[in-house]
This record gives structure tokens, sequence and C-alpha cells, in this order.
């Protein structure tokens, strides 16, 4: 998803907004002068948090700017990490609506022959709620990477820096290396759902 596609859907991006600290009102679905009002707010802080921590290429900045703000901050640490390496990295993915969860999900599916791409549907996964990025190593030929390796040596290093975010590659049950996302308040995604719906902080 990128920034221009949140506010089609407005139930959800009150929702959103509201996660960040920009709207205070009711989270009906319709878009009024406050949810215009907040919209301008968060672009305004989204500028704000790219002017101090740096832009990057395209595809990262059409990506960091679908998460709330506390996770854009981290991102844009994380990719500055990255530049200092000497290293091509890309968030290639970050907030999804519902809708767009379920349609992952769909893949490989219910008589779909593509292969399956996620085990969560809509409200089941941490980039339903603006607080997840997903990366991409390439190497010097612009190729995306698929190894292991090159992952987890990045990780070592972001980890050892920032206490701030999780790692993929640290689960247990489902080993998602190109995944990093801010630690929640809540370890259980349904008590996180419960927060992002209820207009309460989670991250």
């Amino acid at each position: 998803m990128s920034y221009p596609l949140l506010p089609q859907d407005v139930l959800f991006y009150q929702r959103f907004l509201i996660s960040c600290g920009c709207y205070t009102g009711k989270a009906d679905g319709a878009w009024g002068p406050l949810t215009n009002a907040a919209d301008a707010e968060f672009q305004k802080e989204s500028e704000a948090i790219a002017s101090g921590y740096g832009t990057f290429d395209g595809r990262s900045e059409s990506s960091i700017r679908t998460l709330v703000c506390k996770a854009q901050r981290e991102a844009r640490k994380f990719l500055q990490l990255s530049r200092s390496a000497g290293l091509d990295i890309r968030i290639l993915s970050g907030t999804r609506t519902y809708k767009e969860q379920d349609d992952l999900y769909a893949h490989g599916r219910n008589g779909d022959t593509q292969p399956e791409i996620t085990n969560a549907r809509g409200g089941e996964s941490n980039h339903n709620f603006g607080i997840a990025w997903d990366i991409g190593i390439f190497d010097q030929q612009g190729i995306y990477c698929t190894d292991e390796a090159p992952y987890c040596a990045f990780a070592e290093k972001v980890l050892a820096t920032n206490d701030a975010i999780e790692w993929g590659g640290n689960w247990h049950t489902f080993r998602d290396y190109p995944h990093y996302q801010l630690k929640p308040m809540e370890e259980a995604i349904t008590a996180i759902r419960h927060r992002f719906e209820n207009g309460l902080a989670y991250a």
C-alpha cells in the first residue's frame, strides 16, 4: 500500500489516525472536517520525520508513509543504518488494510493455484496496525536476495543498536526474515486488534 490508498478505507484510516494521536473524533467511517484536519496533521508530522531522519528510495518512501509516526521514525533509523553499512536495503511494504490482508490470504486458497503468501487474515497481522514493515536486500546488480544469510547478518546489526523493534527471523513458529515491527504493548494479536479498533494505544 502507498499513502494515497489509506484514506480510501475511511474507518480504517480514522483508527490509524487515532493511533498516531492525530484524530480525536469518532471512528465512524465518515470523512468530515475532523478527519480532514487529522489527515493534514499526519502528513505534516510525516514530513517532519522525513526531514529529521532523511529520505530514501521511492519504494521505501511509499511504504514508510503508511506507518504510524512512531514506526516511521524507527523505519528511517533502520534505513540510516543500512545506508551507513553500504547496503542496498529497501522497505517493500508497510501498512495493509484488513481487505488487503484478506486478499493476500486468498492467494493459494479456495481453488487459487498461486502459492500461499500469508497465514494471516485481515486483523491478524501487525501490518494491519501500521507498526510493521518488510524489507528486501539487493545485491550490487540490483537483484533481490532470497538467501537468508544477509538478512540474518543485518538483523544482528539492527538489534544490537535498536531495542524498540523486533525481527521476524527470531520467531519460533514462522520465521519471517524480511519482517520488522515495533514492539507492541501487547503480544497477542487479538489484544492489539482490540486496541486498534477501540482507539487505545498499542505501540
